[in-house]
């Protein structure tokens, strides 16, 4: 059984944005038991990730982590049609993932303790994103 659900997120620009809640109730309405959840975040401004859920500082030093990785308005980057957070948001995107898989079972999804599904808006301004969710099982 394959069933697909599509999510509107809308951010208030960068930072991460929890949505297990938001995909664990599509896995339900699916009525799946037992397989695989995938996330497909159809950007390339934005990323996916999983991370601890418990702690807000974590998401605070991922942020500080990434400033240092993709600053934003390098001299260097020729691409910055939308501002100097443009190329910086896509080396972002690039150096973590559009797509995530998360097992299915006994109806829920089966993440850690302390894991949980983020979106991480990396431009400045508000943006709604699209996530497209397949669930197979």
């Amino acid at each position: 059984m394959i069933h697909q659900a599509s999510l509107q997120i809308k951010t208030s620009g960068r930072g991460l944005i929890e949505i297990t809640d938001r995909v664990a109730e599509c896995v339900v309405q699916s009525g799946v038991k037992s397989g695989i959840a995938n996330v497909f975040l159809q950007h390339t401004s934005a990323s996916l990730t999983i991370t601890e859920n418990a702690d807000p500082t974590v998401l605070d030093d991922l942020e500080t982590i990434f400033l240092r990785l993709a600053p934003d308005g390098d001299p260097e980057y020729r691409h910055d049609y939308e501002g100097d957070d443009d190329m910086a948001a896509h080396i972002r995107s690039v150096l973590t993932s559009n797509e995530l898989s998360v097992p299915i079972s006994n109806g829920q999804l089966a993440l850690g303790t302390w894991q949980g599904l983020f979106l991480w808006e990396h431009r400045y301004r508000a943006h709604s994103r699209s996530l497209l969710i397949t669930i197979m099982g």
